[in-house]
């Protein structure tokens, strides 16, 4: 399952929105690293993730789309603390499925 900015776009409600898929896609890519090393390849076949892996890749994504600044913001009543930390523990629960341990 190759992850795309749209994939992420359209999860979080917004797959219309040209500018939210552009930015989506920069953060596909980067988590996609983020995955790849995580499991040291495992769980892809080329550079396509598998369909679990494709999961945490668009969950991830989608949780960095939402704040792109990283930083805390207020948007009305609506406060946004602290950026991406990290894969949440659903994440990892499925990350370390795929993880190559060294030895």
């Amino acid at each position: 399952m190759a992850v795309t900015g749209t994939e992420v776009a359209a999860f979080l409600g917004r797959g219309d929105d040209t500018q939210l898929v552009a930015l989506a896609q920069e953060s596909v890519t980067v988590v996609t690293a983020m995955v790849r090393a995580y499991t040291r390849g495992g769980g892809f076949t080329g550079s396509e993730a598998n369909d679990e892996l494709g999961a945490v890749i668009t969950t991830a994504s989608a949780r960095l789309v939402a704040n792109p600044e990283q930083l805390s913001v207020d948007v009305g009543a609506v406060s946004i603390r602290g950026g991406f930390q990290g894969f949440n523990l659903a994440e990892l629960f499925v990350l370390n499925r795929y993880r190559v341990r060294s030895t």
